[in-house]
């Protein structure tokens, strides 16, 4: 059995070859939430269409409001590999955002979509709620205080 290095040569190259242009063909994305949610919300009209309507084109909604379900949020998100220069690291291809809110009979009443250029535009509120659960009464935080005290000289 004799290995002729300039027989085999063409066959290797061609391996070689097919291997390399087989791990480029496709870029390696990481999808969360519903895909191509830009063109599915383009078929929901105002005025027309209802929560069922909705959830039979998207599906179920990522958030719903606690109040009522009036306003329903989607969600599509996707990563991808970044090139050599950025070492490998995730790169945020789209960034897609829908915001559907419904009247009292069930219709569809506004619909806003926001994508990553302009989703900074979203206003949020500044308030903030205190947790009463997790406050403590003035017995524990001194007897906590104490053993803080007690335990701080040991190693």
């Amino acid at each position: 059995m004799f290995f002729s290095f300039k027989y085999h040569l063409k066959n290797i190259f061609f391996v070689i070859f097919f291997i390399l242009l087989g791990c480029q063909l496709q870029d390696p994305n990481k999808n969360h939430g519903i895909l191509f949610l830009d063109n599915r919300s383009a078929k929901l009209i105002i005025n027309e269409s209802n929560k069922n309507d909705v959830i039979k084109l998207l599906g179920q909604p990522h958030v719903k409001t606690f109040d009522g379900d009036d306003t329903w949020i989607y969600i599509e998100r996707t990563l991808s590999k970044g090139k050599y220069h950025k070492l490998g690291r995730h790169e945020l291809k789209t960034n897609n955002t829908l915001i559907l809110e419904f009247d009292k009979y069930g219709v569809l009443k506004s619909k806003d979509f926001f994508d990553k250029t302009n989703i900074n535009e979203v206003k949020f509120s500044k308030k903030t709620t205190e947790n009463n659960l997790r406050k403590r009464s003035f017995v524990e935080n001194f007897l906590q205080s104490v053993k803080k005290k007690m335990y701080s000289g040991r190693k």
